[in-house]
């Protein structure tokens, strides 16, 4: 999410600066054979585990595999998904390194192997409410029909552009958030679908409430950190009267023990809090990808327990109970699916929206439970099982948002535990996306973290960062990408830790480099037209090319 301007060493004129060009120096390190050759292996192992699980996970399913066209179109989107995450990682995670390096409590290849390491435990310990939080955000006629010709150029359309942006902006050193960066490609590809949707055509664009609801996360969490961090700081001035907390470090000397254990506890809480919440902005799309390209083997979880079936059963005769005096008089529209559908899209609640939501959820338990188990269902009908819980389960999401039909407790309990079981069997993320999604952002904080470092490091305040600085920015990132987290909404680390450490150098008295200030508000500024016009302007080159 943020870069920093490659700074040339200069000779130092002052102790400052002298030191300064002491901490950069350990940055000149190359990395050893055996680091290049455990990289490489790790990177190879990767796509190798990756083609493997997909291949296992076919097979079990004893339909065969797609087409050679759909196999090739399901690798490059998987490889370009995963590009996205490990551009990601040395786009954002090394934020987590910056004050563990520059207080001299890691050397900087151990803090960055720590991190990433941390980072993987977080992508595989995540809750996945982030990645379906993501998909949310995507015209649902695209969800519906991901494997379709405009299903499949949304997807590269969001990916490539948001690689574009993220490295453009790595290499002239401009801030930038890799969230706010994929928020605005969604809108992008929303936009020019709605645009280049036939007239009459029922089309969603964008979900600007659920838009809103992102992009006010990613607006005041880095004010959150400004002042949080601040005041933490002035907190410990006050409690803790330690001055060697509160001096920037000496030489490459580690700080003491204490402060040392804190630092690197903070750094660790970063690093497994970007995990899980940044490693899950790939999954959701690659998800899209496996549901598109090989349905019958992730449309729907076949790993759910035998107890679902009947559980189910009793969740569905329940919410049919629960709608039934909302739809007294009133038929069921022959199409249900399609009124449901326009209901999604649009957020218009019709005369006949309950009632085919009512029908769609007796279509939904006819299939289900004709078959006994989901992983008995037929190839030709896991798609369309697949695509009706979906719309049933964001139908009840926006009614209830929006709180039209008004319901009675007894309503809300059956509906609530309807949608829970019907969102058990289609968002679900299978451990190997999370290993693969986990490997690409560990393996990506290795490369490239020196700007990241020098940014967070050295420029943003106008005097060396202290451990006190480090601790209190740190320890309030993690708090607030951890919050995020479980949430579900997506937040900018780099933004949040850089806003935290400009918020300990204004309450230290430090003063500020503008010029930083200034290039991470340009950031705020272009990134999300810039990433409008990019997936855009892809998208429909794309829907133009395949």
């Amino acid at each position: 999410m943020s870069t920093s301007t490659v700074v040339e060493p200069a000779l130092p004129t002052d102790e400052g600066e002298h030191q300064q060009h002491r901490s950069r120096s350990r940055f000149d390190s190359r990395p050893s054979p055996i680091t290049i050759a455990l990289f490489l292996m790790l990177l190879g192992g990767g796509v190798v585990f990756m083609i493997y699980s997909v291949y296992t996970d076919v097979a079990g399913t004893g339909t065969g595999f797609p087409g050679y066209l759909a196999f090739m179109l399901l690798g490059l989107a998987l490889l370009i998904a995963l590009g996205f995450e490990f551009v990601n990682g040395f786009h954002d995670t090394a934020n987590a390194v910056a004050t563990v390096i520059y207080t001299n409590s890691l050397h900087p290849n151990i803090a960055v192997m720590w991190s990433g390491l941390w980072n993987f435990l977080g992508v595989l310990l995540s809750s996945g409410a982030v990645a379906f939080g993501i998909v949310s955000l995507l015209p649902v006629e695209l969800i519906l029909q991901v494997g379709s010709k405009a299903g499949f150029a949304m997807v590269f359309a969001l990916l490539i552009a948001a690689i574009i942006w993220n490295l453009g902006t790595w290499y002239i050193g401009l801030p930038a958030s890799s969230s706010h960066t994929l928020i605005g490609s969604i809108i992008g590809v929303g936009l020019a679908n709605e645009i280049m949707a036939t007239s009459g055509a029922a089309t969603s664009g964008v979900d600007w409430d659920q838009a809103a609801n992102v992009g006010k996360a990613l607006l005041i969490s880095p004010l959150v950190g400004f002042v949080a961090a601040g005041l933490l700081l002035l907190a410990a001035k006050v409690l803790i009267r330690n001055k060697a907390l509160y001096e920037e470090p000496q030489g490459n000397k580690p700080p003491p023990l204490w402060i040392r254990s804190l630092l690197i506890l903070t750094c660790t809480g970063v690093s497994f809090a970007h995990g899980s919440n940044d490693g899950q902005k790939g999954m959701g799309l690659i998800m899209l990808i496996l549901i598109g390209t090989v349905p019958t083997a992730y449309a729907l979880d076949r790993a759910v327990p035998d107890s679902y079936i009947p559980q189910f059963q009793q969740a569905t005769q329940a919410v049919q109970a629960a709608l039934q005096p909302l739809t007294v008089g009133i038929p069921a529209p022959i199409d249900a699916k399609a009124e449901v559908q326009q209901y999604v899209a649009s957020h218009r609640l019709a005369p006949d929206t309950v009632a085919a939501l009512s029908a769609m959820t007796t279509e939904i338990e006819q299939q289900i439970v004709g078959y006994g188990q989901l992983n008995k269902l037929p190839a030709d009908a896991t798609t369309n099982v697949r695509n009706e819980m979906y719309l049933a389960s964001e139908t009840i999401r926006l009614m209830l948002k929006a709180g039209n039909p008004v319901f009675d407790a007894t309503q809300l309990a059956a509906l609530k535990a309807y949608r829970d079981g019907l969102d058990e069997a289609t968002k679900f993320i299978p451990l190997w996306v999370k290993i693969v999604v986990a490997i690409a952002l560990g393996l990506g904080t290795m490369v490239g973290w020196k700007r990241i470092v020098v940014t967070v490091g050295e420029k943003i305040g106008k005097t060396h960062l202290t451990y006190a600085q480090g601790a209190s920015a740190e320890f309030v990132a993690m708090a607030t990408i951890g919050a995020a987290d479980v949430y579900g909404l997506p937040v900018s680390t780099t933004h949040v830790l850089s806003s935290g450490i400009a918020g300990t150098m204004a309450a230290n008295g430090s003063g500020l480099r503008f010029a930083t200030v200034r290039n991470i508000a340009m950031a705020w500024v272009l990134t999300l037209p810039a990433a409008i016009m990019l997936a855009g302007g892809l998208y429909w080159l794309l829907v133009q090319a395949l």
